[in-house]
């Protein structure tokens, strides 16, 4: 299996980013940058062949890429951000795809869809419903994925920006979550409370690996304690902006 990660470098507007859930708090772009390449090199190190897209200095949130392109096997889909100020994002995105001989297809208006709105758990794809994924996009994806055989279901997003600023999952399937930011947890089959809320955002690396931000030491020793090796990589710059480790890349597995 060959496994890539789609990268963009940081802008020097990154500290311009959109937010909502927090207040806006000063970004050290030198050291977000630092954080960035430590964070490409993880995945490096652990057998993603890094793509990096062009530098976009004029789309401050651009690094997120996560939100631009969400990959189901050998299809990828575009989204259509629900900020107007991403939705340009979206262009490199689906070059990079299509140039890795992916099927793309892309979500429509008035459909808006985020990509860190999307958590992928077996043949379920749960969309979170908030601030930036609207009824249309959820409708759209899921007519796109459901003769695939993936099954779409809709979690109400009030609390945080996207879904997996609130939940992730574990190799196995077990969700974890930071409880204050979830409105429903009994949509999952399995919810796991983390102890911080930086700790609900995970990157499997392996089936035995995770990536998680450094922010979060005592949720990364309950998840060492249920089995799994846990690596840990500073993301404090991207925090300020209601990032996480899953925002920073796209995985593609093919």
């Amino acid at each position: 299996m060959t496994m890539r990660a789609l990268v963009r470098p940081t802008s020097s507007r990154l500290a311009e980013g959109e937010i909502t859930h927090i207040d806006r708090t000063p970004v050290d772009i030198d050291l977000a940058r630092e954080q960035w390449a430590a964070y490409v090199g993880v995945l490096a190190a652990h057998g993603f062949e890094p793509i990096e897209l062009p530098l976009t200095d004029d789309l401050p949130d651009s690094v997120f890429v996560e939100d631009a392109v969400v990959v189901f096997g050998d299809l990828a889909v575009v989204t259509r951000p629900g900020a107007d100020s991403r939705k340009p994002e979206t262009a490199m995105a689906r070059n990079a795809v299509a140039a890795l001989g992916l099927e793309v297809v892309e979500i429509a208006e008035p459909g808006t869809l985020d990509g860190g709105d999307i958590l992928k758990v077996g043949s379920t794809v749960y969309v979170g419903r908030g601030g930036r994924t609207n009824a249309e996009g959820i409708d759209q994806l899921r007519a796109i994925l459901a003769p695939r055989g993936w099954h779409v279901v809709a979690v109400p997003m009030t609390k945080a920006l996207h879904l997996k600023s609130a939940v992730t999952a574990l190799p196995d399937g077990t969700v974890i979550g930071w409880a204050p930011f979830v409105d429903e947890p009994e949509r999952f089959e399995r919810f796991l409370p983390v102890l911080e809320p930086e700790g609900a955002a995970v990157v499997v690396l392996d089936p035995g690996t995770v990536l998680m931000s450094s922010s979060a030491p005592r949720t990364a020793a309950l998840i060492a304690g249920l089995g799994y090796r846990v690596v840990t990589t500073d993301v404090s710059e991207f925090e300020k902006l209601e990032g996480c480790v899953t925002c920073l890349s796209v995985r593609v597995r093919a």
